[in-house]
């Protein structure tokens, strides 16, 4: 049990999600008929309990958002012995971001849960953006530019190709044909497209082959962006896809492009390298070449979205990070890895919760 158990309801962010549940059940039952597919619920817990050391300590949480028609989030809950916890968001991206800060407490421990209703997602839904969104998501980042290398490969690929949507489909099949997964890489990877491109190296998991496509989309003048989140339960298309209960090392970052005929077009070229490699299936399988087109404009929403951001510094402080996909946290002895368990001591589990 937490020290000094106090239940903290940050009653005051319950505009950021919109619980599911406040859905009219016929509204609901016209969006599931609409979509072709049936709402799920999930319950994910969240334990944190940092090593004890001197002076301050500050822990940042990504959050479940909300998104279009496929992804309902309940404002998070939580349970800790900090008296100092605030929903803050990333000023670029929008993303919340939980931020929990202890002084001179000798135990840091927090256990948050947030519910999130769930439907998998087909591009016939189509979710639109403004146009400032859109130039937001043709901009390069420190690591994923869109001059240089990035700008010359994007160009090469879409040659001959003026239709947007031939352009992404080009990019996607590039990408796919040319990464591998690299199982030996830790965590999800970095996601620095450049490096990826100037070092001829194409092993990488998630986050590097996401952000590679993300990378050259941009380049090639398509608005895109990776979307960081975690699996939540098991897949129905391949076991390696999904992961259920002990999640805490389940994180996985997709993909969107944006097209003016169908709003943000889910990707997943991530998956489709799993696949062959975590399946041990070559990419001509028939089983594999059906599971790339589906990945092209679905996906399988036994996983949920934290946020969009990149390149962020995280607020109230100076830590930067590439994305935030997993917990991050500083104490007096400085940044702990969030892939080392000894320093850092979190677990992540979900579960499935009736309707």
């Amino acid at each position: 049990m937490l020290n000094r158990r106090r239940f903290l309801t940050n009653a005051a962010t319950a505009a950021i999600a919109t619980a599911w549940v406040s859905r009219g059940g016929t509204r609901a039952r016209a969006e599931e008929a609409g979509n072709g597919s049936r709402w799920r619920r999930f319950e994910i817990i969240t334990k944190i309990d940092l090593q004890p050391a001197e002076g301050p300590a500050q822990l940042w949480l990504p959050v479940v958002r909300s998104a279009g028609d496929y992804q309902k989030a309940d404002a998070p809950r939580w349970v800790s012995n900090s008296t100092d916890i605030r929903m803050e968001k990333d000023p670029s991206s929008g993303a919340d971001i939980l931020r929990v800060m202890w002084q001179d407490e000798p135990r840091r421990a927090i256990e948050v849960t947030q519910h999130v209703a769930t439907r998998d997602r087909r591009v016939a839904s189509k979710i639109a953006a403004t146009e400032a969104e859109l130039q937001h998501e043709l901009r390069g980042t420190p690591s994923m530019p869109v001059d240089g290398i990035v700008k010359t490969t994007a160009m090469r690929i879409v040659e001959g190709r003026d239709r947007a949507e031939d352009r992404a489909r080009a990019i996607y099949d590039w990408v796919i044909d040319n990464t591998f997964r690299d199982a030996n890489i830790d965590g999800c990877g970095v996601g620095n497209a450049r490096d990826m491109l100037e070092s001829g190296y194409f092993g990488g998991k998630c986050a590097d082959i996401s952000s590679l496509f993300v990378s050259l989309a941009r380049a090639a003048g398509l608005p895109a962006r990776d979307v960081f989140g975690i699996r939540v339960a098991d897949s129905a298309d391949f076991k390696s896809l999904g992961r259920s209960g002990d999640i805490t090392k389940a994180q996985h970052c997709r993909a969107e492009v944006y097209l003016d005929a169908h709003g943000w077009v889910p990707v997943d070229p991530a998956d489709v390298r799993k696949v062959v490699l975590e399946e041990n299936l070559p990419l001509d399988n028939p089983a594999v070449r059906a599971f790339r087109e589906k990945a092209y404009g679905n996906w399988e929403m036994n996983w949920v979205g934290y946020n969009t951001a990149r390149d962020l510094v995280l607020p109230g402080g100076e830590l930067r990070q590439g994305f935030l996909m997993y917990p991050a946290a500083v104490t007096s002895r400085g940044e702990l890895d969030c892939l080392n368990p000894q320093t850092f001591a979190y677990s992540i589990t979900s579960r499935e919760i009736a309707a």
